[in-house]
């Protein structure tokens, strides 16, 4: 029986996440699991059921990277999208094309597959990838109050299957997500002057999780600080988010 206060929670229970917490972000294998931290967020893929067992023995929580916005060549479901939603290349990832995200009667339970899926291996909670269709050439007339409604409804799906979801990136729409989303996370929002935009997260006692990269010039000790400052975790990572990791200083 675990003891109270335990970080244990029974098979199928959602781990609490909590501003402050540690992190490591790996989507592109082999993956590196032996790390000091209390949340990893992973691509399906890397890991198996018994690997999420063993983290969550250890009290880590775990987070399942889904693409929400885009539908990846190699997907295993791809053959279950009609041709319809399939929109432009994205031009920073040519292996993906955008999703019409206005089709919430097609898209949900394609979606919600996913989320159970992620639920099924062990997963705590979903990174909904890719939430800023509006803000790229999609193929669709997308706008951001079409983002905000398909978010949402994903966001009711999984609490609906007892998982935890995070708002990704789209700082712009903060405001609109926090009182939905249990948590953020953002990428480079200490080069991209971007912070400051999620810190309703951490005011609601929401954990704001951040990576900045290392293809683009950074004073990683400034970021810190400017980390320690919004109350955000912020690691270093390389583009492909492989294993290697540089993490902010603890402070007292």
């Amino acid at each position: 029986m675990a003891l109270a206060g335990s970080l244990v929670a029974l098979p199928g229970t959602a781990l609490a996440f909590s501003v402050g917490d540690s992190w490591d972000w790996q989507l592109t294998g082999p993956a590196d699991l032996d790390r000091s931290v209390k949340v990893m967020a992973l691509h399906p893929d890397l890991v198996s059921d018994n690997d999420l067992a063993k983290l969550r023995e250890k009290g880590v929580k775990t987070i399942c990277y889904v693409s929400i916005g885009t539908l990846e060549r190699t997907a295993p479901d791809r053959a279950a999208f009609p041709r319809e939603v399939i929109g432009s290349t994205y031009e920073d990832w040519s292996d993906e094309r955008f999703l019409d995200i206005r089709r919430l009667t097609i898209l949900q339970p394609l979606m919600a597959a996913r989320f159970e899926t992620c639920k099924n291996m062990g997963f705590d909670a979903i990174e909904a990838d890719n939430m800023d269709v509006h803000d790229n050439d999609s193929g669709f007339p997308i706008t951001a109050r079409h983002t905000i409604a398909y978010v949402r409804l994903l966001a009711a799906t999984a609490e609906g299957m007892g998982l935890k979801i995070a708002q990704k990136n789209v700082p712009d729409l903060t405001e609109d997500l926090v009182d939905t989303f249990d948590f953020a996370i953002s990428e480079s929002c200490f080069q991209d002057r971007s912070c400051k935009a999620y810190t309703a997260y951490s005011d609601a006692g929401k954990p704001i999780f951040n990576a900045e990269y290392t293809d683009r010039p950074i004073h990683f000790s400034r970021a810190c600080e400017i980390a320690q400052k919004y109350g955000i975790s912020m690691i270093l990572k390389d583009r492909a988010l492989t294993a290697p990791a540089l993490w902010c200083p603890e402070r007292n």
